[in-house]
């Protein structure tokens, strides 16, 4: 079955998740969005790749970091930039999420930018588009229940590459709440197939998925051993708003045992780097110390989250 992100010459016409995607692929994102990084540095920081085009941001979740950084993204690139009120919008009223991608096509729409609480809505917009014969409107998913957020991803991958060159040599440890956790799935994903040397899904037994280790992971439920002489630590934000029932005994035990403080940090190699998706809540998944530190690259990850997000636009448009 042909991956629904990529057209019959194998390039890139949707981003819907990092999982099935070619290495080649995810390599020449980063590589396109090291020469995008260079545009902020500019006095006038724009191109014109996207001018005339209409990128819509349709978020049915909130979320100010992800939809400002798409959104200078396509500014960046020239596009007209639409910010789509769901709260407001006929979908409030009842209209399903097709016949307001219909309408939204009617208005001459070049690009879906969509964050939604449904794992699999941007694939169904991607294949609804398929079915109306609209290979030149493009899906950018920007989150989608627990299942992937694949900008974040890239980003956190353009972030290692950044600091640390070689994935080849690298111990990746990934910490928290997994089980709830899109960013955790893309970065393991994206991890895996550009062939970090080994991989670390870190955190409680009731905070990870069944069957982790088919993915290429290694499960560790103790912090002290998923730590120890990491290249690179990813933590996670607890994710309090998808929880059913009570997985754990309280924030504060959770910190106890798996809040990165400069002593677990001291755990890992000398250089080690520590990112983290955001928004962090301090005390419960990381030690202020520790995300204000000197080995902490999370406001740098923000900086390139911009530049990733401009040329995952910029390849599908040129698609």
């Amino acid at each position: 079955m042909r991956n629904p992100q990529l057209n019959a010459n194998g390039e890139l016409t949707h981003l819907l998740s990092i999982q099935g995607l070619p290495r080649d692929v995810i390599v020449h994102i980063l590589d396109t969005a090291s020469s995008f990084l260079k545009v902020s540095d500019r006095n006038v920081k724009k191109v014109p790749l996207l001018r005339g085009k209409s990128v819509f941001n349709v978020f049915f979740e909130n979320s100010t970091r992800t939809r400002t950084t798409f959104e200078i993204a396509a500014k960046r690139l020239s596009a007209d930039v639409i910010n789509l009120d769901v709260t407001r919008s006929s979908t409030a009223k009842g209209e399903t999420l097709l016949d307001t991608v219909d309408n939204l096509v009617a208005m001459h729409a070049d690009m879906f930018v969509v964050r939604h609480a449904a794992s699999g809505a941007p694939h169904l917009i991607a294949d609804h588009l398929r079915r109306l014969g609209r290979n030149d409107v493009h899906v950018v998913n920007a989150g989608d229940g627990r299942h992937a957020h694949p900008t974040q991803g890239l980003l956190d991958m353009y972030t290692i590459r950044h600091y640390k060159k070689d994935f080849g040599q690298l111990v990746v440890a990934v910490v928290g709440d997994i089980l709830h956790s899109r960013v955790a799935r893309s970065d393991l994903h994206a991890l895996t197939t550009l062939g970090a040397a080994e991989v670390r899904a870190v955190g409680p037994q009731t905070l990870l998925p069944t069957a982790m280790e088919t993915m290429g992971v290694r499960v560790c439920h103790d912090l002290r051993a998923g730590l120890r002489d990491c290249d690179v630590i990813i933590m996670l934000r607890l994710q309090n708003e998808r929880m059913n029932g009570a997985l754990l005994p309280s924030a504060r035990e959770y910190f106890a045992c798996y809040g990165l403080t400069p002593a677990m940090l001291a755990l890992a190699k000398p250089d080690a780097i520590v990112m983290h998706p955001g928004p962090m809540n301090r005390g419960v998944e990381i030690d202020s110390d520790v995300a204000d530190g000197p080995q902490a690259v999370i406001l740098p990850q923000v900086t390139f989250g911009i530049a990733v997000r401009m040329a995952v636009m910029g390849i599908l448009a040129g698609n």
